[in-house]
């Protein structure tokens, strides 16, 4: 008999607080990617809906899960979050997140890899962890509530898609 809605909504809520949980006091880094979309000269862009960051606009990402390669976490993360598909092009950056409480303990600890990636399909919808979604343009970056480094990993995803697209140029010419 399968569960009734209350009953699935309940148990989701348990394993999101426990993810939650989870990360704080890291024993360790946990390892996430993220992913620059990037579409007419716009980067996808949605709110945090958790912490760390809660209400800060990022890229889309999480935790990479066992036997998942990082692209792959990327591109699950993407869908799952913001309902976009997309295609890698190449790895972009990484990111260190790392908060201490007011003892200096490490609080939270996340290394991040995230990569450049073409829009496929999806226009970019609120979810449980994604709040409002918006495709940016560079320049709109720096007006907006973001989480650390985020300005300089999108435009550092802008260059890498330049570039991608004039290696891709150059080699047809040479053909």
């Amino acid at each position: 008999m399968a569960a009734s809605t209350s009953e699935t909504k309940h148990v989701r809520e348990e394993q999101v607080s426990q993810a939650v949980s989870d990360r704080a006091y890291p024993l360790r880094p946990l390892l996430a990617a993220s992913v620059a979309v990037i579409r007419e000269g716009r980067v996808l862009l949605a709110t945090r809906l958790r912490p760390p960051a809660e209400g800060l606009f990022s890229l889309p990402g999480g935790l990479v899960e066992p036997g998942e390669t990082l692209e792959e976490a990327a591109l699950r993360e993407l869908g799952e979050e913001v309902g976009v598909a997309a295609s890698i092009v190449a790895f972009n950056d990484h990111v260190e997140v790392i908060e201490r409480d007011a003892d200096g303990k490490v609080a939270r600890h996340f290394v991040i890899a995230s990569f450049v990636a073409r829009w496929l399909s999806g226009q970019g919808k609120p979810s449980a962890e994604a709040g409002r979604v918006v495709w940016a343009r560079p320049q709109e970056i720096a007006g907006l509530p973001t989480t650390q480094g985020l300005e300089r990993v999108a435009s550092r995803a802008f260059r890498v898609l330049q570039a991608e697209k004039l290696a891709g140029k150059i080699r047809r010419e040479h053909m």
